[in-house]
């Protein structure tokens, strides 16, 4: 037996070394507070060499970790606290949106610095739009002079195209509107807006987040008639937005009536009725009478499920009609009333393809239901019609035309003869 030890066997393996980006870092601001603070009171007022600093620093620092504190100082000169009160025991800077010079030129250089920081760091872009949602909310922690450099910072930024409409969510907030802050703000914010664009593009804007219906939430209950809002608007100087916002409401009050309508006509309810209903709607609303035959007319064809075959179709749009006209006829009484229905039906023909060659066939029946006139039908022949679908409908109408003009010729005639 050999005296030669035998050696057990042992386990070996390689040691791994955690890389440095799987390590967990921990937040701590005040380092990159310091440089940023640093530099900014390096660079001064210069805002050119403010862009710079913050282009160049990018590379260096963290801006997607500290992307809150970052905009933090550029805005108020520190880290905000909740409530929007300067974090006590840490450094700023006096070089800041909020210590700037209050005047528009002074806030466009400043939308300029933001503007080139987003554009050379892409992933800034939602921190940025939370960042300007925050400092809303913070309203009624800054000076008065601090909102109003904000408000016109933030109206510009929003006529660039830097951050959305949405952000304008902020300042619907219960307490920021109960105190007043809410639409002084906005007089600020809409007025450097328009200055940069004009009332149509902020009312683009607005719609495409639906806000356009929502501008009188920035006043109290008690306060939220489109009246207040009109007047204290045009007061500030800006009837533009009044106007906008009267139209807005007139919008929603005539969607509102159409669905009345609708829903009238679904229960059955009486003619009668229906007529006194929007009558009082008209009045209330301060709704002219050619507004109100489209709404009738829209929704008198939007009630009823229509064929998809173009030959029964016509047969099914006069007896419906037929069976509606007393409703037409009651907003009717003026000329220019009866030309904006023959408009309506005319794009609804053309809109409707399968209602393409019944056009002639409703004119002739509102005709003899004593909804449309001769004088209307004639004018919308030789000068009122739209484009849509023009050659298509005056071929169609040419032959009841002429009979209508001899039949008026016959009766002049006669009149002559009587004479």
């Amino acid at each position: 037996m050999s005296n030669q030890k035998i050696q057990k066997p042992t386990l070996t393996g390689q040691r791994f070394k955690t890389r440095k980006r799987d390590e967990k870092k921990v937040f701590d601001p005040t380092q990159f507070q310091e440089t940023i603070v640093q530099g900014l009171n390096q660079t001064g007022s210069d805002l050119d060499a403010v862009a710079k600093f913050l282009d160049a620093s990018g590379a260096k620092l963290d801006y997607r970790r500290y992307a809150e504190t970052l905009f933090d100082i550029l805005v108020a000169g520190g880290m905000l606290a909740p409530g929007g009160t300067l974090s006590d025991d840490l450094t700023r800077t006096e070089f800041c949106l909020f210590t700037a010079q209050e005047d528009l030129e002074t806030m466009q250089a400043y939308a300029q610095v933001f503007n080139k920081l987003i554009r050379r760091y892409k992933y800034l872009e939602k921190g940025f739009e939370e960042e300007i949602k925050k400092l809303l909310l913070f309203l009624k922690g800054f000076t008065e002079s601090e909102r109003n450099k904000l408000a016109m910072l933030t109206g510009i930024l929003l006529a660039n195209g830097n951050i959305s409409a949405s952000i304008l969510n902020s300042l619907y907030n219960e307490n920021l509107v109960k105190e007043g802050v809410s639409a002084a703000f906005a007089v600020k914010l809409f007025k450097s807006w328009i200055h940069e664009k004009d009332i149509n593009s902020v009312a683009g804007s607005l719609r495409k987040v639906g806000m356009d219906n929502r501008l009188l939430e920035l006043f109290p209950a008690n306060k939220r008639s489109c009246e207040h809002f009109s007047k204290y608007f045009t007061d500030a100087g800006l009837k533009e937005l009044s106007d906008f916002a009267r139209n807005q409401q007139a919008i929603g009050s005539r969607k509102e009536l159409q669905k009345e309508l609708q829903e009238q006509m679904e229960r059955g309810d009486a003619f009668k009725d229906i007529i006194v209903s929007a009558r009082e709607e008209m009045k209330k609303n301060n709704i002219s009478e050619q507004t109100m035959i489209g709404i009738v007319w829209t929704s008198v064809m939007s009630y009823v499920e229509w064929n998809k075959k173009e030959e029964l179709v016509t047969e099914q749009a006069i007896k419906h009609l037929k069976q509606y006209s007393p409703l037409l006829k009651a907003f009717t009484s003026q000329g220019a009333s009866e030309i904006l229905l023959l408009v309506k039906m005319q794009e609804y023909c053309y809109d409707n393809i399968h209602f393409m060659n019944s056009f002639q066939k409703i004119v002739v029946l509102l005709y003899k239901a004593d909804v449309l006139s001769e004088e209307a039908i004639l004018k919308w022949y030789t000068e009122a019609h739209v484009a849509k679908g023009r050659s298509v409908f005056l071929e169609q109408m040419k032959k009841f035309v002429e009979w209508l003009k001899n039949a008026e010729e016959e009766s002049e005639s006669e009149e002559e003869e009587a004479d």
